[in-house]
């Protein structure tokens, strides 16, 4: 009797999951639209040569296992001189070490960015490379070189991969309200920012919300971070219906909040988007009480926690979703490694619900106009008080 209680669980467990591959992909036209990725993961190429630098006569910190907050104590060590020798000599480890001081990574990747622009170049006229080889390589020329254009800040910074980027906009030494936007899908070195669909970007998201907190308060020193620190899933398939991705990108996103943090940073609101809410809720964890002042999920397929008292934070924890948005369509559950758990907008899951009602999509959360949008500079500038 009892084997046959097993197996009618085990069915009915076969079953769920196949209800719930085959309603995603019905949702999304298949398991043919997303491409499976190569999570990149450890520290930037360079590594080996930057541990084997011994010209000061100390040991550097290991870029894959140092704490930011020992990163930061090692800079404050050093001389101006000897830090500007280490940034030009190991652009890529001291462009992405997070710990290190702030300035010093912008021209340690501004650095990295021509180096790789200059690589690029070589590559869209090398005989040995086929026409599209060649417009791939002049694309990503151009890339790098409009990162390199005046008043961009780029705080990280790693060609590997689809590439990945985190530009600051604003003044992030002298900010009194920082965020941190992290995305879901589809989103690379060579999409963050893009004229169609603007608002669905890390870079739009950014400035929309900038220009926002200075209309609503005139003055407050404010700095938004776009970051794309992890490998996205591509299109809608396996990627984005499992945590993979997300269990490669946790580690990253915890650790350069960490080195936000180590460099006095005030405690940011993380605007986490679709995919990227599930690299969230494994990465807050991590941080433990203090590191983030609140998280907010929108868009949200589900985080991988079953509440809010699962993420061990004391940040006030937000969520948001638009009627029209498709990833309500999204079963919100946890099986045999598909599906992201419960949603967050459920009353039952503890978070605070922000409005979305004048948002349209799964991408317009921050577009102009849009309430969501209010909301969550709101919540950046800490005036609770102003959320519906």
């Amino acid at each position: 009797m009892s084997l046959l209680r097993t197996a009618a669980r085990r069915g009915k467990r076969t079953l769920i999951s196949v209800a719930l591959a085959l309603t995603m992909a019905a949702g999304t036209g298949g398991w043919a639209a997303g491409s499976a990725q190569t999570a990149v993961t450890g520290p930037a190429p360079g590594a080996a040569a930057w541990r084997a630098d011994h010209s000061l006569g100390v040991r550097l910190p290991d870029p894959a296992t140092a704490p930011p907050v020992d990163v930061a104590r090692f800079f404050a060590s050093l001389t101006d001189a000897q830090r500007q020798t280490l940034a030009a000599r190991h652009p890529l480890t001291v462009g992405n070490l997070d710990g290190a001081p702030l300035t010093l990574r912008y021209e340690a990747n501004s650095l990295a960015l021509k180096a790789e622009r200059d690589r690029q170049l070589a590559r869209a006229t090398d005989p040995a490379g086929t026409l599209q080889d060649h417009q791939r390589a002049r694309k990503a020329a151009d890339r790098c070189a409009a990162l390199l254009a005046p008043g961009h800040r780029i705080l990280a910074f790693d060609p590997r991969g689809r590439g990945q980027v985190a530009e600051v906009h604003g003044d992030l030494a002298t900010a009194e309200h920082t965020a941190v936007i992290v995305p879901g899908s589809d989103i690379d070195l060579a999409s963050f920012d893009r004229a169609k669909d603007p608002y669905g970007t890390p870079t739009g998201m950014a400035r929309s919300l900038r220009t926002q907190m200075a209309a609503d308060a005139p003055g407050t020193r404010t700095a938004v971070i776009a970051w794309v620190g992890y490998t996205t899933p591509v299109g809608i398939g396996p990627d984005a219906a499992t945590g993979r991705l997300a269990d490669a990108g946790a580690p990253r996103l915890a650790r350069f909040l960490s080195g936000l943090a180590a460099t006095g940073t005030p405690a940011p609101a993380v605007l986490c988007h679709s995919y990227g809410s599930v690299v969230c809720g494994l990465a807050v964890p991590r941080l433990g009480h203090g590191g983030i002042a609140d998280l907010v999920v929108f868009g949200s397929p589900g985080i991988r926690r079953d509440n809010v008292a699962e993420l061990h934070t004391s940040a006030r924890v937000w969520a948001a979703r638009d009627a029209s948005d498709w990833i309500g369509d999204i079963p919100n559950v946890e099986l045999l490694g598909l599906g992201h758990g419960a949603d967050p907008t459920d009353p039952a899951f503890g978070a605070r619900r922000v409005s979305a009602e004048r948002a349209e999509g799964h991408t317009g959360y921050l577009a102009p106009g849009t309430d969501s949008l209010r909301n969550f500079a709101a919540i950046v500038l800490g005036r609770y008080g102003h959320v519906r």
